[in-house]
């Protein structure tokens, strides 16, 4: 078995030195560097002898195994006198600005094309390398050539090769201790679940025909397990070599680490690593600016050593392993966490890390590589978030400060930024006169604001430069935000496509412009792409086709959906037909679904939890019910919890309570998925209203694009991110298999076939209640069943 290697990925980690320096960083995108690529290439195909993106592969030996060393030239230009291999980069500095080891790096990567050319001309005795430099900001071209010869370029080569072959050779090591361990690996409890062993079985048959499958797990179906193992089992025969555990939350993260050690326990060896989100991992004497950083002055330096402790010492490397290992070689933890990742066999991480256009893993992701496989989990959270990563806000806002700050500056990098700055506020004023003039708030459109995304690039090309000569200041820090929300916009224009709007209103004085990217689903398909194959899961993935329709499934994709593996009979979905929750009812309904609250809880002591879709709402009702029923103990969500106030509010719900606890929480909220009260800490769930989002400017977009494309538009926008809230909400009630409970769904309108034809297998035994009387009957009978 041959493996590939980048030329690019050989010369960096080998060669690469100095320091981790954020600023000198370049901001140019990828798109702008390939379209300034192709721009030179087309001027180079006027020669004849000219040839662009040139494929070069060389085979080596290192570690007693075969490696394909490979990469494309930008361009070569080959005649009877001379060849010329031109190697192009482009960035924002000067050229006499770049790093000693920048241009290293750059001239290293020539260099090895020098030598592929040169094995493969064995009549050539030497070859001429360009390296030509773009400064993007003023598309300036400095083009410096340098002559080899066989033996330089052999002598180069070669050393890349005996540094490299030492990290080969340790990878190799532990691929084969992971391997060996994964063979003698068992299922790691002693028997499976209901479900479980077909679950892991169709998991594993979709690593091994490299497709891509949904599936539906409900609670207590063990998910995380049932998934890991067979993709892990399937590592150890080589079908891949890494996994990607992707998750929304960091709950989740951590079931996924649990489950790892469960099987560590159990004799498996492999290297895991859970990535931690850059602003969270930095220590306190970070704060300050990168050239005075401890951590990145001369990071990759130390970096080598740092990596061989860590990979010799640890196996689960979580967040806690990173900090202390980056302390103890004084290494940037963030940038060390995925150095170390590249040796890893599974890897936790956000979701951001694959989908995210501006964020994501470029060390993993900028092509396909059948080496990995995705676990996707809690997957019907990406379906927002991925319409956010790809959707980008900007307003003119900070201008008017950012340019009163600048002004008080009196030197001339303060003249030159307030030139620039000028010129995008320029372009807000056009687009504010155009909706003046038509009398209008706001205007939507199907085109992308190409003028603003122009403007705010070259404003971008100029604050490349510029933040570089500043010295920190208050007035740097918001020059360099309002740089960002330019910069990630520029970044989603060119995204644009058919799937996008572009949303234009006034908000009081201010102009607002949103790139609205309404279906994510191709690029979805697109990342999911990069890798072998992917499982898509989650406890709540009801109606399939819908979740495959936006999560880049349908044509490529199966889809698989388990039962509940605990007794339907230890829930009861009841269905109050005499409540009406819409806005113009709420008033009215108020006493009734009070009542009915009441109703639930005086059946039975216990905890119970209380779901609203809004905060308004909410209160609302909890008004009501506290004026009427005084003597009930009552806790509420609010607006803004951190981590100790959410576990304080859960701490409440304790097991086998004297005096009845009621919890009023919000749809979709921290409450509303992701917590575990087993047992009887919580043993009923009532949620008022089916949970539709609320009416928007934006979700109507949704809505219109969706009615355009299939016909779905409500459901899609509206009715789908409703009910999947509300069965998360559910969720939180049967987590174990003698858990039991009600769950009470106060709105008319679940009982409608609209709505009924959405609920899982494991809600078939609903019951349609159509007064407070038969409530109360439906209710009782339910717990004196239990009581039996």
């Amino acid at each position: 078995m041959t493996t590939k290697i980048g030329i690019r990925q050989l010369v960096e980690f080998v060669l690469r030195s100095g320091d981790l320096n954020e600023i000198k960083n370049s901001q140019n995108t990828a798109q702008n560097g390939a379209r300034i690529h192709r721009r030179l290439q087309k001027e180079r195909s006027k020669n004849q002898d000219y040839e662009s993106e040139v494929y070069l592969k060389t085979e080596v030996t290192m570690n007693d195994n075969q490696y394909l060393i490979a990469g494309r030239a930008d361009g070569i230009t080959s005649n009877d006198k001379k060849t010329t291999i031109e190697e192009i980069k482009t960035s924002d500095q000067t050229f006499d600005d770049l790093s000693t080891n920048t241009l290293e790096l750059y001239w290293g990567q020539v260099k090895v094309y020098g030598y592929i050319i040169l094995q493969e001309h064995p009549e050539l005795n030497h070859v001429a390398l360009q390296l030509t430099y773009f400064r993007v900001s003023t598309e300036e071209i400095t083009t410096t050539e340098k002559t080899f010869d066989r033996s330089e370029l052999q002598k180069f080569f070669q050393g890349l090769i005996d540094e490299y072959e030492y990290w080969l050779t340790l990878r190799a090591k532990l691929r084969k201790t992971r391997n060996g361990s994964i063979k003698k690996l068992s299922f790691p409890f002693p028997k499976f679940r209901a479900g479980q062993h077909e679950l892991a079985a169709a998991v594993y048959k979709t690593v091994v025909y490299q497709k891509r499958l949904f599936v539906e797990a409900p609670t207590g179906t063990g998910k995380t397990i049932s998934t890991l193992f067979p993709t892990i089992k399937a590592m150890g025969e080589e079908k891949i070599q890494r996994l990607f555990y992707l998750t929304a939350k960091q709950s989740t993260r951590r079931v996924a680490e649990e489950a790892i050690n469960l099987m560590s326990e159990k004799g498996l060896k492999l290297k895991s690593i859970t990535l931690t989100a850059k602003d969270k991992i930095r220590f306190p004497e970070q704060d300050v600016p990168p050239e005075e950083d401890p951590y990145m002055i001369d990071y990759y330096d130390r970096l080598k050593p740092a990596l061989a402790d860590i990979l010799t010492n640890e196996d689960a490397i979580t967040r806690e392993v990173i900090e202390t290992y980056a302390k103890k070689h004084t290494v940037d933890p963030f940038e060390f966490s995925l150095d170390i990742s590249l040796f890893c066999d599974v890897i936790i991480c956000d979701y951001n890390y694959l989908f995210d256009p501006l964020v994501y893993l470029q060390r993993f992701f900028i092509e396909k590589d059948t080496d990995n496989f995705f676990l996707i989990d809690e997957v019907h959270n990406l379906v927002s978030r991925s319409r956010s990563m790809y959707s980008a806000t900007v307003s003119d806002t900070a201008i008017a400060g950012l340019l009163k700050e600048a002004k008080a500056i009196k030197n001339k990098a303060s003249e030159d930024f307030q030139k620039h700055l000028k010129k995008v506020r320029r372009v807000f004023n056009q687009m504010k006169k155009v909706l003046k003039e038509e009398n209008r708030q706001e205007k939507i459109t199907s085109s992308a604001p190409d003028k603003l995304i122009d403007a705010m690039g070259k404003f971008n090309d100029f604050m490349g430069e510029w933040m570089q000569d500043q010295k920190p200041s208050d007035f740097l820090d918001n020059a360099k935000n309002f740089f960002f929300d330019c910069l990630t916009f520029v970044k989603i224009g060119a995204l644009f496509d058919d799937s996008y709007k572009t949303r234009i209103f006034l908000d009081e004085k201010n102009l607002v412009v949103k790139q609205l990217c309404l279906d994510s689903s191709h690029f979805i398909d697109q990342s999911l792409d990069l890798g072998l194959g992917a499982v898509l899961f989650s406890a709540t993935l009801s109606p399939m086709d819908y979740y495959q329709s936006v999560l880049g499934g349908v044509d490529k994709s199966l889809a698989y959906q388990l039962p509940s593996p605990f007794p339907v009979q230890n829930q009861d979905i009841l269905i109050t037909q005499y409540i009406q929750t819409t806005y113009r009812q709420r008033q009215l309904s108020q006493n009734d679904i009070v009542k009915s609250l009441k109703t639930m809880i005086d059946a039975k002591t216990g905890n119970y939890l209380f779901f609203f879709p809004s905060y308004s709402y909410l209160k609302q009702i909890k008004t009501a019910f506290e004026n009427e029923y005084p003597e009930v103990i009552v806790v509420s969500q609010q607006g803004e919890m951190d981590n100790l106030a959410r576990q304080e509010f859960l701490d409440q719900f304790q097991e086998d309570p004297q005096t009845t606890l009621v919890g009023f929480c919000v749809l979709g909220g921290i409450f509303s998925e992701g917590i575990d009260l087993r047992g009887n800490r919580l043993i009923g769930v009532a949620i008022v209203s089916v949970g539709l989002p609320g009416l928007s400017p934006e979700n109507n977009l949704i809505r219109d694009y969706y009615d355009s494309k299939n016909g779905h538009g409500f459901e899609y926008a509206y009715q789908m991110p409703g009910m999947n809230n509300v069965l998360q909400a559910a969720g939180r009630l049967i987590r174990g298999s003698h858990d039991c409970g009600i769950i009470l769904l106060l709105d008319q309108r679940f009982g409608s076939s609209r709505y009924t034809r959405l609920f899982p297998q494991h809600w078939q035994n609903y019951l349609r209640i159509k007064s407070q009387q038969q409530l109360t009957a439906a209710v009782n009978n339910f717990w004196e069943g239990k009581a039996k």
